[in-house]
């Protein structure tokens, strides 16, 4: 060490700078020296990258394949449903009729009570499984109702008069429309029917 004196402390070290670009770089006295990387190590980083992007993809498209077989699944359930159901329509119409014409007849009273048993039984199972009937009253609606008839009246729209034959939806979706008479406008045509 050499001993400085009091002008050469307050006088910053001089530091040398060399150029040394394009010129490999010495490596500090406590550094570690790097070596090169090889041209094996960059082929695995890309290895490496492309093995990650397709295992991402292939996690995509798992839960792609899963939404979709339960979407499936699903609409298999409700399809089944639906076939069930539009069938026993016309049970459930049938137990309608039946139970109006046996209340005509007092004598049939205890076969009456059956009736309406069998039919409370039938239309709560249906309701489980998202049956309902189709609102009747008011206004006309192509979505839910089928005219079978119209006649000129004092309305200002299309109104159901009377229903035929109820209709039913099953989980929000008209599975079957009412059947209904219409009253039209007296300036309008008929919506359907006659």
């Amino acid at each position: 060490m050499t001993n400085r004196g009091p002008e050469d402390r307050d006088r910053a070290p001089r530091i040398h700078v060399t150029d040394k670009r394009g010129q490999p770089k010495a490596p500090a006295e406590h550094e570690t020296p790097v070596e090169p990387a090889s041209p094996h190590a960059e082929n695995d980083a890309k290895l490496a990258e492309e093995r990650l992007d397709q295992l991402l993809r292939l996690k995509a498209d798992f839960e792609n394949y899963r939404k979709r077989v339960i979407r499936e699944q699903t609409e298999l359930v409700d399809h089944a449903s639906l076939r069930i159901v539009e069938q026993l329509l016309p049970v459930l119409d049938d137990l309608d009729r039946a139970l109006g014409a046996a209340k005509e007849h007092q004598q049939f009273e205890a076969i009456v009570k059956g009736i309406e048993i069998v039919q409370k039984k039938l239309h709560e199972v249906l309701v489980e499984e998202g049956l309902e009937r189709v609102g009747a009253e008011g206004t006309f609606d192509p979505h839910e109702h089928e005219a079978v008839s119209t006649a000129p009246g004092p309305v200002s729209e299309p109104t159901v008069l009377e229903v035929v034959r109820p209709g039913y939806k099953l989980k929000g979706k008209t599975i079957r429309p009412a059947l209904v008479h219409v009253s039209v406008p007296e300036a309008t045509s008929p919506p359907g029917g006659e």
